[in-house]
């Protein structure tokens, strides 16, 4: 039997998680002081409670008294929510709108190409020569100069003369919410400047130790460059032992992804696991007394903080530290302490520091794949009972990969959309291996074992190749998975409902999951009958291409100037395609005549199920459009000398479109003309994406 007092955390835990995730949703400072009025009057309460506890009978109350410690608990949540947000503070450096900032670097920068990105903290903004203090945090985005470029790194401080400008919502349908990110990093503003627009003050800001850290993971990944010379080993071992993913090419992420091996690419919980592993057979000779117990926990804390510092500190390997560091300090004092006592205290202290940490989705899922592994593991790995010793490792570590699996399966389609079929296969593949790298990654950095590295690159090539082949495999996986909430949550019920139900024996359990399965189902069925039906129009919002989408069922004409290769088509228009199930898409260009059964692109005229477009280029610059011809939109591109008025008297239409190969004056003067005859235009840069519904 588990007592309340063990699971004391997890008690707490729930109500104040909650209270974060309230108080997120509001976004409106004006509660702050009602919540810290709450805060005091349900403590008042509590504390008179206590002192008056056997004179009025108070034990009579218990149930009571419950619940105002969880609505207190759920209200600390909310304020912390609260007071994190920056942007909420009087001194918040955008209020000021002011263009001559002095910030300093608070993460380490990244570079492509002639674009240097980092965040920095704003500590003063200047208006007549007269400095004001502030506080807040800014995205910059700096373009180098390509002979004499600035050298930058965390802690530096410059004054920057840029416009600040808040981070845009996502445009375009299944688009990666970008400012949604950052704002769970406390960022809601961003710049982009040239280099002569910036001054160098000095390098002596931030955090000393996490500076520290920063240059010592710059140092080990110097070693890596010099001693592996293969850029794709060099990349894998900076991210498998150093947590430094930036040189990680697409084709190698993508094996991992595909296999379910993807958490081998972030330093986190297994990685110091198998530190502490390790660790702990090295030093058994210390498990003699009590004493030299204490000196073993030390000893392997110290050890294990060390190698979070070789990392840079960074968010995943620092939770997995401070989860590691409880869990062997409580097993060395308390030998009955609760697994979920601990994992609940690790996840309560860090959400205190940064309560947005509730939407990092590293956070989420290392946390749910330590619960999976506390509570279903022994319960998998008791399906099978083996006498061989080595067997009995190997459907061990198989229960593990199983339990981690379930534990995050809902979570993981959601974010990521896809399913890796052959994920035990892979994790058994890459376990060994990974274990050698780990240690000889580690060695060849603090031992200095330089003959080790081909071994290590080779071990590390011979990984990448056999991740490769399995995501090659007929059926490695299922992609596209596209779930909205209401399925996430049908799901995630029908999941946890069904494993406690098999655990505890409780047959209303299995009805309950049983019931919400089917609903998942039905919501499925329906969402996949509609993707079948759909006929539809997108007009993507971009910044200098075009791309619309001519959607019949699950088959798609987009006309559009970017390849499949092409970044921003991944970004922008490829998510919408894959939430929308389109299994063919035929690419056409302006230029192309295109037909098929249901659209007909030709001579400047798109006929898509009896929606006309014209489309209008610097080809019509001087013609006359004769017989006044009927169409539902005219499509403006490449900036064409075309009068909308003008236009109106030789066309009819209702709906002017004008896309991002236009150049900014140009569709500011096309906007000004359309509203004088009461056209409304859709413009598809730094706008909403449009979409005309024809079902």
């Amino acid at each position: 039997m588990t007592f309340k007092a063990e699971i004391a955390f997890v008690r707490i835990l729930i109500p104040f998680t909650l209270g974060i995730i309230f108080a997120y949703s509001l976004l409106d400072k004006t509660w702050i002081f009602p919540y810290f009025l709450m805060i005091i009057c349900i403590s008042s309460y509590l504390l008179l409670t206590n002192v008056f506890y056997n004179r009025f009978k108070i034990y009579n109350f218990k149930g009571t008294i419950g619940l105002f410690i969880h609505i207190l608990w759920f209200i600390f949540g909310g304020l912390c929510c609260l007071l994190e947000n920056k942007s909420f503070r009087n001194n918040y450096f955008a209020n000021n709108n002011e263009k001559i900032l002095k910030v300093w670097i608070c993460n380490q920068p990244d570079q492509n190409g002639s674009i240097l990105r980092f965040e920095a903290n704003v500590t003063e903004t200047f208006k007549d020569k007269k400095a004001q203090q502030v506080s807040g945090k800014l995205l910059i985005a700096l373009k180098l100069d390509s002979l004499c470029p600035m050298q930058l790194s965390y802690g530096d401080e410059i004054v920057i003369s840029a416009l600040v400008t808040a981070l845009e919502p996502p445009h375009n349908p299944a688009e990666f919410d970008f400012k949604a990110w950052l704002a769970t990093k406390n960022t809601y503003h961003q710049s982009f400047l040239n280099q002569k627009n910036i001054i160098k003050l000095g390098t002596n800001k931030g955090n000393p130790i996490l500076k520290y850290a920063i240059e010592m993971r710059q140092k080990q990944i110097n070693i890596y460059k010099k001693l592996i010379h293969n850029t794709e080993a060099f990349a894998v071992a900076s991210t498998l032992v150093l947590g430094y993913r930036s040189d990680l090419d697409k084709e190698t992420l993508a094996a991992y992804s595909k296999t379910g091996t993807i958490h081998a690419l972030s330093v986190s919980g297994m990685h110091v696991g198998i530190i502490y592993i390790f660790l702990n057979f090295v030093l058994f000779f210390l498990d003699r007394n009590k004493a030299l117990k204490i000196l073993k926990t030390l000893i392997i804390c110290f050890l294990i903080w060390y190698y979070a510092l070789l990392t840079g500190l960074s968010p995943s390997v620092l939770r997995s530290a401070i989860m590691l560091s409880i869990y062997i300090i409580a097993k060395t004092f308390n030998n009955n302490t609760n697994s979920y006592n601990i994992v609940a205290f690790t996840a309560f202290c860090l959400l205190c520091y940064q309560p947005f940490l509730i939407w990092d989705v590293g956070f989420q899922l290392s946390f749910l794949a330590v619960l999976g592994l506390i509570y279903l593991q022994p319960k998998i790995y008791k399906w099978c009972y083996i006498k061989n010793k080595w067997l009995d490792k190997l459907w061990s570590t198989v229960a593990l990969s199983l339990a981690a699996q379930i534990s995050t399966f809902p979570l993981s389609i959601y974010y990521f959309h896809q399913f890796p079929l052959y994920f035990i296969f892979s994790n058994l593949f890459i376990l060994f291996p990974l274990t050698l790298m780990m240690y000889l990654g580690i060695a060849i950095l603090l031992l200095r074992l330089d003959f080790l590295a081909p071994i290590f690159e080779w071990i590390i090539i011979f990984t990448n190749n056999g991740l490769k082949w399995i995501a090659d495999l007929p059926f490695s996986g299922i992609s596209a998975i596209w779930l909205d909430k209401w399925q996430l949550l049908l799901l995630s019920i029908t999941l946890v409902t069904f494993i406690v139900a098999i655990s505890t024996y409780r047959k209303q359990l299995i009805f309950i999951s049983i019931a919400t399965f089917i609903g998942f189902q039905t919501l499925a069925c329906f969402h996949q009958v509609e993707q079948l039906q759909q006929r539809k129009i997108i007009f993507y919002s971009l910044r200098k291409n075009y791309a619309a989408a001519f959607v019949q069922s699950n088959e798609a004409v987009l006309i559009t100037d970017l390849l499949p290769s092409d970044k921003n088509y991944d970004f922008f228009v490829k998510p919408s395609l894959e939430q929308m199930q389109i299994k063919n898409v035929h690419f056409v260009k302006w230029e192309e005549d295109f037909f098929s059964k249901y659209f007909i692109k030709k001579e400047k005229q798109l006929l898509f199920d009896n929606y006309k477009i014209l489309l209008i280029d610097q080809n019509f610059n001087y013609k006359k459009i004769a017989n006044l011809p009927k169409f539902e939109a005219i499509w403006l591109h490449g900036n064409p000398k075309k009068n909308i008025a003008e236009l109106k008297n030789e066309v009819f239409f209702s709906t002017l479109l004008i896309d991002a190969t236009n150049k900014d004056y140009k569709i500011k003067d096309y906007k000004a003309q359309a509203n004088k005859i009461y056209i409304l235009p859709h413009i598809f840069k730094k706008n909403k994406a449009y979409l005309v519904n024809l079902k």
